[in-house]
């Protein structure tokens, strides 16, 4: 488990800035220690936990980069073309004899270059007939022909810890020869929703409730991420339950994420369960939506509480529980992918705090045009399926006139 001090986000300001609120948990959250080694082909998707070395060059050899003929680029003539006799014939895999000056070897793609030459024409710019091969004037040394660890030096740090291993670098580390590699152990997260009026999807909806659409929001969210996520259900809008719940869970996970429950109605009980089974610091985020958010300590375990609407659950997500996860795995910091656009629409907002507007977009010629959804609300999960992204409107912010250039968080790169 993570074990935090119970005082760790400590902070006195009113509200809580998104910059503030990374560098509280990039400060003060340390990373897990534990770590594993796992198959190749179960590795996307996890943290690189140690730096991996490249134990031999990549690629291991002088490789042809296309099919054609290659030859030392001192036998070309100094103006026009060169006809060169054809010696050898190299394929992907086979072994290449030295090649004698002013001569060529047919090559394919992949091919080791042979000993002399260092330049390869493609098939397509020559003629061949029983005399040799027509290479045409122009071409560069070295042309074509791939040396041996241009793209990894032999001993070059490949990957640095702490890089998420998507499929190009799972890639990489294969080229390289690893079966195996070390990440940091996924992080436990145990996901409940809150809320007598809940009922679970798949069963008969009574009067007066709505089904649980929150929990597995969060659960697609973090499927994202280097995690392993238990379904904690729905607690119920009594205290006693809730601090119970998040006792319990607080022993066996790194960190818990609950929804609704954090604002200051008399059923919300969240805010004060976490401060009654541990240490809670109310993080008023300065965002729009999802400022009431609750987050605290309990056993050592940070807990977040996301508001109760699907849009204002999903913001504050993406400041507070993903840079958690993050830093917990001991990933890398990066920054959340920003587009580009203009905006199609006008609109005012309050000077300090940041805004998210969901917005479709659209190409114009050479640019991204943000048009604004049309309705209003935090609860319309329609808002999410039928846009495309957010805009981010800065906290200096006042007013967006049409054309105004703005940044636009793609959900397809957040989903």
């Amino acid at each position: 488990m993570a074990q935090l001090t119970d005082d760790c986000f400590a902070f006195g300001g009113p509200l809580l800035s998104v910059e503030q609120a990374a560098a509280l948990i990039a400060e003060r959250v340390p990373a897990l220690s534990q770590a594993e080694t796992v198959p190749l082909a179960a590795a996307a998707g996890r943290v690189l936990g140690v730096s991996l070395v490249a134990p031999n060059a990549l690629p291991p050899f002088d490789n042809s980069a296309v099919d054609g003929f290659a030859f030392a680029h001192a036998s070309l003539a100094l103006a026009g073309s060169t006809r060169l006799p054809v010696v050898a014939r190299v394929a992907a895999g086979e072994l290449a004899e030295p090649l004698p000056p002013g001569t060529a070897a047919r090559v394919f793609t992949g091919a080791p270059m042979p000993e002399g030459a260092d330049t390869v024409v493609m098939q397509e710019d020559t003629a061949v007939d029983a005399t040799g091969v027509l290479v045409p004037p122009g071409l560069k040394q070295g042309a074509n022909a791939r040396a041996a660890g241009e793209d990894v030096p032999l001993g070059a740090i490949a990957l640095v810890a702490g890089r998420r291993l998507g499929p190009a670098e799972v890639a990489l580390a294969a080229a390289l020869g690893f079966a195996r590699l070390p990440v940091t152990r996924a992080v436990r997260v145990g996901v409940f929703s809150t809320g007598d009026e809940l009922a679970e999807p798949g069963t008969a909806l009574r009067p007066a409730h709505t089904f649980d659409s929150n929990r597995f929001m969060l659960l697609a969210l973090l499927a994202r991420l280097p995690v392993e996520a238990t379904d904690l259900g729905i607690l119920p809008d009594r205290a006693e339950a809730t601090i119970a719940a998040l006792t319990a869970a607080a022993g066996t996970h790194d960190l818990l994420l609950t929804t609704g429950g954090v604002s200051t109605g008399e059923e919300d009980h969240v805010r004060a369960a976490i401060e009654g089974a541990g240490s809670l610091v109310f993080w008023r985020l300065a965002v729009k939506p999802g400022r009431p958010a609750a987050m605290g300590v309990v056993g050592g375990t940070p807990v977040v509480g996301l508001p109760g609407n699907p849009v204002a659950a999903i913001v504050t997500f993406l400041h507070l529980a993903r840079p958690l996860v993050l830093r917990l795995a001991g990933a890398e910091a990066k920054p959340l992918l920003r587009l580009p656009a203009v905006a199609s629409f006008a609109c005012r907002k309050k000077e300090g705090r940041r805004e998210y507007l969901r917005v479709s977009l659209r190409e114009e010629g050479a640019q991204l045009v943000a048009t604004r959804f049309a309705r209003e609300g935090a609860g319309l999960l329609t808002s999410l399926t039928e846009s495309d992204g957010f805009a981010e409107l800065p906290e200096e912010v006042t007013a967006v006139a049409p054309g105004d250039a703005l940044r636009v968080l793609p959900f397809a790169a957040l989903f």
